[in-house]
């Protein structure tokens, strides 16, 4: 199933996706340019992992992590499909990462890779939008400011059901530009895969329903700029588009 929250009508709804359209509790059906989408669950925290593709870390010149490396994304940057997201104002290597996002079902704490699956209640996808200007060269993590601005979480469009990711380790993600492919890869190449992530991360720290990792991107980082339109797939999890607009004021 694909779940989606939308705006419509001045209401907030919690709805669903099917034959190309939007339907809402009481079965009202809205085409998909006729509400404002939000992101598909209420977010409790977002986990991210850096370099979890060997091919993305070698196109920034840094070596493959032995152990999953961490950051927390704030929810300041949460937007959800078609929505803008804003260039920075002096910014000058802004990009995307396609990365499929992780959301957790239920708490759980050192929760064993062989159960981790267990723990999902479904799948999204995620763009880790990032100014490259504002990670140190010499110390890559924390990114907090490079990945941290208003609008550079776009997620979406859909929180779908795990029935429909047999394997969430074996998925195509790709980011076209305006058109063009700019960004291609699948999670089989995952460094950590999505049982081990959980795994490492619920080890530490209780995992919460509303979590949602994001499980690294593959290789192929460009510039984007205000007037780009950014369109992110993965296979089953549908299509999230989000344009870019210049920061104002």
């Amino acid at each position: 199933m694909k779940r989606a929250r939308f705006i419509a009508q001045g209401r907030l709804h919690e709805g669903v996706w099917r034959e190309g359209m939007l339907f809402d509790a009481a079965g009202h059906a809205y085409q998909e340019e006729a509400v404002t989408w939000l992101p598909p669950v209420p977010v409790h925290t977002m986990i991210g992992l850096a370099l979890n593709f060997a091919d993305h870390a070698g196109e920034l010149g840094l070596a493959a992590p032995e152990a999953p490396t961490l950051f927390v994304k704030p929810n300041n940057t949460l937007i959800g499909h078609r929505a803008p997201v804003v260039y920075p104002r002096g910014a000058e290597y802004m990009h995307y990462e396609v990365e499929l996002a992780v959301v957790i079902g239920r708490s759980g704490r050192r929760i064993s890779a062989a159960h981790a699956l267990d723990y999902v209640a479904g799948y999204t996808i995620a763009n880790d939008i990032t100014v490259r200007d504002y990670i140190h060269p010499t110390l890559y993590r924390p990114a907090v400011k490079a990945k941290g601005f208003d609008s550079f979480g776009p997620l979406g469009p859909f929180l779908v059901s795990p029935d429909e990711v047999p394997d969430p380790n074996n998925l195509n993600l790709s980011v076209h530009v305006n058109g063009e492919l700019r960004q291609a890869g699948n999670t089989r190449l995952f460094i950590h895969n999505v049982q081990q992530i959980i795994e490492f991360i619920s080890d530490f720290m209780t995992l919460e329903y509303g979590d949602v990792i994001l499980t690294g991107t593959p290789k192929g980082l460009s510039h984007v700029y205000p007037g780009d339109v950014m369109r992110l797939a993965v296979d089953g999890l549908g299509v999230l588009e989000n344009p870019i607009v210049a920061e104002v004021g």
